[in-house]
């Protein structure tokens, strides 16, 4: 691919639409600095909505792209579609995070989110097997996968960009907004969904209702243009050279590289764990309704965003190595007996307080998340180092999260996969206690 990605090139490179020249940090007063935070976080939460709708959606479009087959030979087509979004991840974190450290993080930004809201215009116009037959499904690949190829990218870009234009000093309070959004479009997506089936029946969202979460995932992409006057650059573009972006130049930092990778890992497959594999959890082993499991999610989730400013600006008390501490430390030791409480929890008022416990511990992870690995690298790799660190891991043990739990459940060993989680966060823990805070020996100041 070229670097000169066209997408970016119209919206960052543009006569009509000049990015500006980076500011010096002490250039920005606060109010700009927070409109800058803003539009990148705006940024996050349309990539991030994007990417959910496909998953909520799924239920509804599975019949028109793959008609052969039951039921769940349908839905094991599309989330094997998913499954490849997941895998493809690394790419893109290391095109647009060599990208943005080439060219800027704002300009990478604007180009992944116009590209995730390219894929979903396809999505939304794609005409069924009916009409153009295994072509139907071969161009929901292509669409996923360059979503799958965006999400990568965004990660990394908007890591960096919100640690760059951070106050110092609220750098974790800034950062934390990542998750805030990430989280925020997961919700906007559930309640999309939840607008539809309110206001059209089961049959109209099966025969085209479906299509218009992907419209307005389009439409957002769209509009988020509007905002990129706001976004300022945080770093001077290095253009075509041999360091900025390189993966040889990433590679003379790897205890940095090997740092990201361990906690992403231990983020990832908890991640994935407590929040989309949960409501399967709760209906299949724990024997919840449905509607009470997606119920108790909704409520969780939303606590969970709650939690990240919080914990976010307490790091920028207590130092970014003592909240992956308490996360590592605090998953090793709770995660077996967390999901063994959650699989035998008997109202919803206990699966409440089991679910959110876990993720008030995985919190500590989440909303430092971006901040505490951009910290690690210098400015000519940085994007890069977190992107692809990243992205390498959750492909990894976030992608398999779920399919390892069900396959384990269906042996009859549910509980290894706790202990599997458990011990993938002791690793993380081990990492943590050896490294450096980043906060005051980081690259980032």
């Amino acid at each position: 691919m070229s670097d000169r990605f066209g997408l970016a090139g119209v919206t960052a490179d543009s006569d009509a639409a000049p990015a500006p020249r980076p500011a010096a940090p002490d250039a920005l007063d606060r109010r700009t600095r927070a409109r800058a935070a803003v539009a990148g976080s705006a940024g996050n939460l349309i990539e991030w909505y994007d990417f959910y709708a496909y998953a909520y959606t799924a239920l509804y479009f599975a019949s028109a792209f793959f008609p052969e087959g039951d039921r769940t030979a349908q839905l094991i087509n599309v989330a094997a579609i998913y499954a490849a979004g997941f895998l493809i991840r690394p790419l893109g974190g290391w095109y647009f995070g060599r990208y943005a450290d080439r060219h800027g993080r704002r300009a990478a930004m604007i180009a992944s989110v116009l590209l995730m809201g390219a894929g979903s215009l396809l999505v939304a116009i794609l005409p069924t097997y009916a009409t153009i037959g295994a072509a139907a499904p071969a161009l929901l690949l292509v669409a996923r996968l360059m979503q799958g190829f965006s999400t990568g990218g965004q990660y990394g870009a908007a890591a960096t960009y919100l640690s760059e234009i951070a106050e110092p000093g609220k750098r974790g309070f800034y950062a934390s907004f990542q998750f805030v959004t990430l989280i925020g479009g997961q919700l906007f997506a559930l309640l999309t969904v939840f607008l539809l089936q309110t206001a059209m029946s089961d049959m109209a969202i099966r025969e085209w209702g479906w299509r218009i979460p992907f419209f307005l995932g389009a439409v957002l992409a769209g509009v988020f243009i509007l905002f990129r006057d706001a976004m300022h650059e945080t770093a001077e573009p290095a253009g075509k050279g041999d360091e900025a972006g390189s993966l040889r130049t990433l590679m003379q930092h790897p205890r940095a590289m090997l740092t990201v990778m361990a906690l992403s890992a231990a983020g990832a497959v908890t991640l994935y764990t407590f929040t989309t594999y949960m409501q399967k959890y709760l209906v299949n082993t724990a024997g919840m309704d449905v509607t009470i499991a997606s119920r108790t999610m909704l409520i969780v989730t939303f606590a969970f965003l709650l939690l990240q400013p919080l914990l976010g600006l307490l790091s920028d008390r207590i130092g970014r190595r003592t909240n992956l501490l308490i996360f590592s430390g605090g998953m090793a030791l709770f995660a077996v007996p967390l999901l063994g409480a959650i699989g035998k929890a008997q109202t919803m008022g206990s699966a409440l307080l089991l679910i959110f416990a876990a993720l008030a511990i995985m919190s500590f992870y989440t909303s430092v998340s971006g901040l505490f690995k951009a910290e690690l690298f210098p400015a000519n790799v940085r994007a890069l180092g977190v992107g692809l660190g990243h992205a390498i891991a959750s492909a990894i043990f976030g992608g398999t999260a779920e399919y390892a739990a069900l396959t384990l459940k269906q042996m009859g060993h549910e509980q290894v996969f706790a202990w599997y989680v458990s011990a993938v966060c002791a690793v993380a823990f081990v990492v943590a206690l050896r490294m450096r805070e980043p906060r005051a020996h980081g690259h980032l100041h």
